[in-house]
């Protein structure tokens, strides 16, 4: 008897145990600061239950089988591999953070990665530089510049656009933007921002003696000017605040993209005293 016992619980200690019901599935694409640093935001705001997913730990993740099984209320996609994987789902509300192109897929909803344009306007107007060049791709920004014009034209900045449908572009692009524009701006544009491309940014604000002002603080170390760059803890709470709303029938998916509620000013000090401008003139 205590034998039969004992293989009774042997066998259901190894069939795995069910998933208890949970509010929100969390799609991580990867281990990386900048996204531990949204989820610790969504859990401090957020009293949703929750399950945790790394994708880059597994070789391959059914997220339509997990969800199919364990019917969680929605997903919290961060990154661009976690919101390819959630977008497999088609009724399952999801809500995306740190990916570009969210999209209008029904179901997809998020939090745009591009910082207000009014908050770069103000940064342009503190700099006093008025003939601003960008470069980017219809394709994947169209939708951002026509904010952005909106933006300039109230702030009186000009603007002087170069459009691009490849990364090769990029560089002939930027040449010809040479003694026309006081500044450059760099958009996360997948286009026009490559690896490839990057460098020439840079190079274009030395060679013209003109600020790039970015949307990273990693490209601070590059040569760019100042960055307005998203504050991730509480790009979280946002997520967090969203998907409450979201669960409370306050909001669906398919509605536009609310920018980030949080920024920061960062600046390079060498590149700005190079141009002539004085730090503490930089809102912060």
């Amino acid at each position: 008897m205590r034998r039969q016992l004992f293989l009774i619980l042997a066998v259901a200690f190894l069939l795995p145990f069910p998933a208890r019901a949970y509010d929100t599935l969390v799609l991580q694409s990867r281990h990386d600061a900048g996204y531990e640093e949204v989820i610790k935001g969504f859990r401090t705001g957020s009293s949703t239950s929750q399950r945790t997913i790394v994708l880059s730990d597994y070789a391959d993740v059914d997220v339509v089988r997990i969800v199919r099984e364990e019917h969680p209320r929605v997903i919290l996609a961060v990154g661009d591999a976690a919101l390819s994987a959630a977008r497999k789902t088609h009724q399952t509300p999801v809500v995306a953070v740190m990916a570009l192109g969210i999209g209008s897929q029904h179901n997809v909803t998020g939090i745009s990665m591009f910082a207000a344009p009014e908050r770069y306007c103000e940064l342009f107007k503190t700099l006093k530089v008025h003939r601003i060049g960008i470069v980017h791709n219809p394709a994947k920004t169209g939708w951002y510049m026509q904010q952005v014009r909106l933006a300039a034209e109230k702030s009186g900045i000009e603007l002087v656009v170069r459009v691009v449908s490849s990364p090769r572009e990029t560089i002939t692009r930027l040449s010809s933007l040479a003694g026309k524009i006081d500044a450059l701006w760099m958009l996360p544009d997948t286009t026009a921002v490559t690896r490839e491309t990057v460098e020439a940014y840079f190079h274009c604000g030395q060679d013209q003696k003109i600020p790039v002002i970015s949307f990273a603080g990693s490209y601070l170390g590059l040569g760019a000017a100042a960055v307005v760059e998203i504050e991730r803890v509480e790009l979280g709470r946002q997520a967090a605040d969203l998907i409450a709303e979201l669960l409370d029938g306050g909001i669906r998916p398919g509605l536009s993209l609310p920018y980030p509620r949080a920024t920061t000013c960062k600046t390079n000090p060498g590149v700005l005293k190079k141009f002539g401008y004085l730090i503490d003139e930089i809102k912060k």
